[in-house]
């Protein structure tokens, strides 16, 4: 038995995760808000359970900012999710480092170490091998 096929295009299930866009400035007690919403975003059960976070709005970084950000790490991993950065300025992830937060960004390549390569040098005298 034979059929034709359906016109247009076939329906393909997106794997874009959500997306949260964080703005700035931000005050100390900005916490609950961005919180309630992260995991309501979870609760949607996107795909591989991870949220997008877009920190390009934040501003200048500072301390609420890495507040936020580690509340919603936390908030992420105990509805059993995960975050992920997007747009993050290098300030930004300077004063990250400097707290000791990592955070998977968007865009980026993993930290690996470098390709092991060959490095001849020759000094004047050796004898050639």
């Amino acid at each position: 038995m034979s059929y034709g096929r359906p016109a247009g295009l076939p329906v393909v299930d997106a794997m874009t995760p959500p997306v949260l866009v964080l703005s700035g400035p931000l005050t100390p007690g900005e916490v609950s808000g961005p919180c309630e919403a992260l995991r309501a975003l979870l609760d949607g059960g996107g795909r591989g359970r991870v949220v997008v976070c877009d920190v390009a709005g934040l501003g200048p970084p500072g301390l609420a900012a890495v507040n936020l950000l580690a509340r919603l790490q936390l908030t992420a991993r105990r509805a059993g999710g995960r975050i992920r950065l997007r747009d993050p300025s290098l300030a930004l992830c300077a004063l990250l480092d400097l707290v000791g937060l990592r955070f998977e960004t968007e865009g980026q390549p993993e930290q690996r170490e470098p390709p092991l390569c060959v490095q001849e040098a020759v000094e004047p005298g050796d004898p050639a091998v």
